[in-house]
């Protein structure tokens, strides 16, 4: 029998790979089917659980397949009704993913890397060295236990889906794009891309090939300033990806998709709060057709950011809805489990 460290993890194979596997070990073709149909609509963790095919069947996927199937290894619950969850993947990296339920909706908040990429200086994750890339089966796995989570906390299913966890998406466009498709499909979750945003620090080639792919997802910049000086002590990475790329991308992004982008927008004292940083926003603004959140900050235990008198975020709004440019304020929600934007940080272990 082969060791479990030599198994192939059973989700990567398509359904065609499993029925070809049952016919060469002369079984009938649909049993690959129905084990596609556990792994991915019934989200099983164990082949035990597969009770419509034989013993023997079982057997013979245990011995050649394993499945890396993620735990939740802790869960918070905030008073706001936000559930923040620990997740342990197969090699034992964590990472954390959040449900956020309102009156109408929950929505799961999804983690891509473990770690990340990038360096924004007032995001926790920021501060974890990118250790890999999350598999395609791993953020579906994030979202399958949401679903669970909704349905049992609060009597309904998922409703939408964002990519604004730990990690920078568009670092890991393969298995992100992979999991989406799962997660839309009728042998998946069958949720529609409608109701997900993918949201990206600002990688220009990436939005591009989005766009050039046909996705059918929203997309939400994060971009706390349009001054470039300003974005680049935020962000340093940004002096790679420089605005008027970013801002070209985003035109490119509108003209394919038709789909306006979600500017993020984080406001702080002495940072981003001067009228010259509103003009600037508005101009930027004007580029393309978008709308803005204003975000509330949440503190990381960092003295050099702190929240902006709600004066300049009013001034912010005031500005972008005189110019007819949607603008909304966006309070955070699991503030008091650290579950809020820009706070996941493994603390909880």
């Amino acid at each position: 029998m082969m060791d479990k460290e030599n198994k192939k993890d059973i989700r990567s194979l398509s359904v065609e790979e499993l029925r070809d596997f049952f016919i060469k070990n002369s079984h009938q073709a649909f049993r690959g089917n129905q084990v596609y149909k556990w792994l991915w609509q019934k989200g099983i963790h164990k082949f035990e659980g597969m009770t419509n095919l034989s013993k023997y069947a079982r057997e013979l996927l245990k011995k050649h397949f394993v499945i890396n199937h993620v735990a939740i290894d802790f869960q918070q619950k905030s008073k706001d009704g936000t559930i923040k969850n620990t997740v342990r993947l197969f090699d034992k990296f964590i990472v954390e993913s959040v449900l956020i339920p309102t009156a109408t909706r929950t929505t799961a908040c999804v983690s891509s890397q473990v770690g990340c990429s990038l360096d924004c200086k007032f995001c926790a994750t920021a501060k974890i060295k990118r250790m890999r890339n999350l598999n395609m089966d791993e953020i579906y796995d994030q979202v399958k236990a949401m679903d669970q989570q909704s349905r049992y906390y609060y009597g309904r299913p998922l409703s939408n889906i964002v990519f604004m966890g730990m990690g920078e998406p568009l670092m890991n466009y393969k298995n992100m794009i992979a999991s989406i498709e799962k997660i839309t499909q009728p042998d998946g979750l069958g949720i529609s891309p409608s109701r997900i945003t993918v949201s990206t620090s600002g990688i220009p080639k990436m939005i591009m090939k989005m766009a050039d792919d046909g996705v059918k997802f929203g997309l939400a910049v994060s971009l706390h300033s349009a001054r470039q000086s300003v974005r680049e002590q935020l962000m340093p990475f940004a002096k790679k990806f420089p605005l008027n790329e970013l801002v070209t991308s985003i035109q490119y992004w509108y003209e394919k998709t038709s789909k306006p982008v979600t500017y993020e927008y984080i406001v702080w004292k002495k940072i981003n709060d001067k009228k010259e940083d509103i003009d600037a926003l508005v101009d930027l603004c004007k580029s393309t057709p978008c709308k803005v959140n204003l975000i509330e900050y949440n503190p990381i235990g960092e003295n050099e950011f702190l929240q902006a008198d709600n004066e300049a975020i009013s001034d912010y709004r005031s500005a972008l809805e005189t110019n007819r440019i949607t603008a909304t304020v966006r309070r955070s929600r699991g503030k008091d489990i650290d579950a809020a934007c820009g706070q996941l940080a493994n603390k909880s272990i």
